[in-house]
Parts: structure tokens; C-alpha cells; sequence
């Protein structure tokens, strides 16, 4: 028998909380519940998830500080979930390394939908690779088995898509990468979130490894057609 899916629900509404026990158990999932930010990080210290499900607003601690203390040392896949439909949550959620934003209310194949496609993705991630382990372009090298990336001679830490991305830019060195491609490519052809996800890990990555995040060089975009990591 093949092993459940452990998901993580964090939601301080109990109807909430246990609307999606029931639907998830019913999908196969095994689920863990949370009602605030300090309850999910015992939870997930405890039970090392594979996914969670974090509302944004948690009494407590913030679904987003909760995002961003995982993220210090996990990848765990993590969606965001919200009432609130402003896109400054879906962007602030993936600044702080969420994988996907839904908001309430949505229907559950549509969540269920995007946790499988999240959790593909990042299962498949360390182990698809023809090419060499290791990728480089001038004072930038990225090791895919090791999961590491140095910026003139320093470590940078990626949270699992910023790496996906880089890397995809730089087996394509001096090529225009659609916007298109790269959202099939690292969120896979099933994808149905906002496509305003590539923005962001675009400009996170800019942050940590552009001299100048708001003159870049290294990613260049192309306006109407997507992204080019450009020659050193």
C-alpha cells in the first residue's frame, strides 16, 4: 500500500478546519489540524508534513511569518489560503516562499488539483536532470544534486522554486525563455494559479543574485515574451 500524503491544515475557523479534514480524508490525504501560527510550527516540528495549508490570517503568529520560519530551513511545499482576494496577499505569500496562493471560497478538486501539482512538482524536482550536475555561468555555479547555488563565491539559499527557475535560465543561457515555458516547465501544464508567481520569483531571485536587483543584468526581461539569462 503506498504511503498517504500527510497535509497540514492551519485555519483558526473550526467549520473551515474541519470541512477540509473530512474532504481530504476522502481524497486519500491523511490530515493534521492547527488553529493558530505557534500551534503549526508544533505541529509541523512534530509531524514533518508534506504539504501544509496556511490561512494568512492566524491568531498568534501570521500564516505569513509562519511561511517565512519554515521556509528558513524546509521546502516543504506550502499553499497559501485567504478570504481576503487583494494582490497584495497572493504577493507578500510568495515573497516569503509559498509555492501558490488560493483564495476562499474555492472548490476542493480545484485545491485538491493544486496540492497535487505542487507536491509533483516538488518530488520530481532533485532527481530530473539529463544534464550535468552542476551549471555555471560566470561568477554564478549551480549544483543540482546538492541543491546549492554561489554568487561570487558565497552561498545563496533558494527556496525550491527560485532554484528550479534559476536553473532553467541558465541551461538556456543568452535564449529567451518564454513566460509560458517556464510556468509549465517548474509548476507543471496543469498549473491554474495566477501567473503573477513568476513575477515574484523572478524578482526574488533578482534580489539574491543581481549586483542590482532593480538594473538587472544577469536576468533580463523581454518585454512580451518572457526572460533571458544573460552571457558573463
Amino acid at each position: 500500500m503506498s504511503k498517504r500524503i500527510r497535509v497540514l491544515v492551519v485555519d483558526d475557523e473550526p467549520a473551515f478546519r474541519e470541512g477540509l479534514r473530512v474532504a481530504l480524508s476522502a481524497e486519500g490525504f491523511e490530515v493534521d489540524l492547527a488553529v493558530d501560527g505557534e500551534d503549526a510550527l508544533q505541529r509541523y516540528e512534530a509531524s514533518r508534513p508534506d504539504i501544509l495549508l496556511l490561512d494568512v490570517m492566524l491568531p498568534r503568529m501570521s500564516g505569513i511569518d509562519v511561511c517565512r520560519r519554515i521556509r528558513t530551513e524546509s521546502n516543504t511545499p506550502i499553499i497559501m489560503v485567504s478570504a481576503r482576494r487583494e494582490e497584495i496577499d497572493t504577493v507578500v505569500g510568495l515573497e516569503v516562499g509559498a509555492d501558490d496562493y488560493v483564495a476562499k471560497p474555492y472548490r476542493v478538486r480545484e485545491l485538491v488539483a493544486r496540492m497535487r501539482t505542487v507536491l509533483r512538482r516538488s518530488s520530481a524536482a532533485p532527481a530530473v536532470t539529463d544534464a550535468a550536475h552542476e551549471l555555471a555561468v560566470g561568477s554564478v555555479t549551480l549544483d543540482r544534486e546538492r541543491h546549492e547555488v554561489t554568487v561570487d563565491g558565497s552561498g545563496v539559499q533558494l527556496p525550491l522554486k527560485e532554484f528550479e527557475v534559476l536553473a532553467l535560465l541558465i541551461e538556456n543561457v543568452g535564449l529567451v525563455v518564454t513566460r509560458q515555458t517556464m510556468i509549465d516547465r517548474v509548476w507543471g501544464y496543469d498549473y491554474v494559479g495566477d501567473t503573477k508567481t513568476l513575477d515574484v520569483h523572478i524578482r526574488r531571485l533578482r534580489s539574491k543574485i543581481e549586483l542590482d536587483p532593480r538594473r538587472p543584468e544577469r536576468i533580463v526581461t523581454i518585454r512580451g515574451l518572457g526572460y533571458k539569462y544573460a552571457k558573463e
